[in-house]
C-alpha cells in the first residue's frame, strides 16, 4: 500500500521531491496542494499535523489579546511564515509586526526585521522545533521577543524571551502562570485563565 493510500490520495498522487540542495523560501509559495501551514525549515518542508483544541483556543487568546492592546504602530497575524533566509520559513502561531511594513493582502511572509514578536505555542509534534529549533533561528535572524506556550492542565504557560542582541541568542525573561504581565514590547496584560472565555 502507497503512502498516498494511506493519507486517502488516490494512487497518481505525487510528493513533491525535493530539488538538489532543497526547497527554498520562494518555493513555498509555488508548490501546489501543499497542506495549511506547512513550514520551511533548512530547506526541508515540515507539515504540521491537525491543530488541538488546546492550541486552537490559545491562539485565539493571545491574538485577541494583543491585537486589543497593541500601540497603533504595531500590528498582529496568526499563522504567518517569516522568510528569516532562502532556507528558512517558519510559521509562528502569532506574530507582531511594524503595521507600516504590511506588504498587502497577498503577501504570505514577513521579513524577520520587521517582527516584534514571535509566538509558539507547542504540540506534541512540535516540542523540539518549538523549544529549539524555532527559537535559534529567531534570534539569529534578530527577532527581538518571543514566547513558548505549554499546556499545563488545561491552561497555557508562558515562557518568555528578549533577544540579547550581543550573542543573538534569547535570554529568558519569565515565566508566567494564569496572568502574562509585560512591559516589552509594549504594555501588556493577558488573563491565561480567560481561555475557554468566549467574550472580555
Amino acid at each position: 500500500m502507497s503512502a498516498a493510500h494511506e493519507y486517502g490520495l488516490d494512487e497518481q498522487y505525487e510528493w513533491p521531491r525535493p530539488p538538489e540542495g532543497g526547497w527554498t523560501a520562494d518555493d513555498l509559495d509555488r508548490l501546489p496542494n501543499l497542506p495549511p501551514h506547512t513550514e520551511l525549515i533548512d530547506g526541508s518542508l515540515v507539515l504540521v499535523s491537525p491543530q488541538t483544541r488546546f492550541h486552537s483556543r490559545t491562539m485565539r487568546l493571545l491574538d485577541n489579546a494583543l491585537l486589543e492592546q497593541a500601540p497603533d504602530y504595531l500590528d498582529v497575524d496568526r499563522e504567518m511564515t517569516i522568510r528569516l533566509d532562502d532556507k528558512n520559513r517558519p510559521e509562528p502561531d502569532v506574530v507582531v509586526f511594524r503595521a507600516d511594513k504590511d506588504a498587502g493582502p497577498d503577501a504570505t511572509w514577513y521579513k524577520p526585521e520587521d517582527v516584534v514578536l514571535a509566538v509558539e505555542v507547542v504540540s506534541p509534534d512540535s516540542k523540539a522545533r518549538d523549544r529549539e529549533v524555532k527559537p535559534r533561528k529567531y534570534a539569529g535572524a534578530g527577532v527581538p521577543h518571543f514566547w513558548r506556550v505549554e499546556e499545563d492542565r488545561g491552561l497555557p504557560v508562558v515562557y518568555v524571551y528578549e533577544l540579547d542582541p550581543a550573542v543573538k541568542a534569547y535570554q529568558p525573561t519569565g515565566i508566567y502562570h494564569d496572568k502574562l504581565t509585560l512591559t516589552v514590547p509594549f504594555p501588556i496584560e493577558i488573563d491565561l485563565t480567560a481561555i475557554n472565555r468566549r467574550r472580555p
